[in-house]
């Protein structure tokens, strides 16, 4: 849990700066920013739940 607390923090860091960069005259431009995250949460939670599944089958494989 403590990867992906991480992994979402530097992405959502990662995704502000990106916002910041494109916004142009404006403050931030949250569509590109929130869209950004938005596929990182995507992908980081589709991350945990093959592990998790992954992790299910070898266990229940046994006898």
């Amino acid at each position: 849990m403590k990867r992906l607390a991480l992994s979402l923090l530097f992405f959502l860091v990662l995704s502000v700066a990106v916002g910041f960069l494109v916004s142009g005259p404006e403050f931030l431009d949250w569509s590109v920013a929130g869209g950004l995250f938005a596929i990182a949460v995507a992908g980081e939670g589709l991350r945990f739940w093959m592990r998790r599944s992954r992790a299910k089958k070898r266990e229940s494989s046994g006898i």
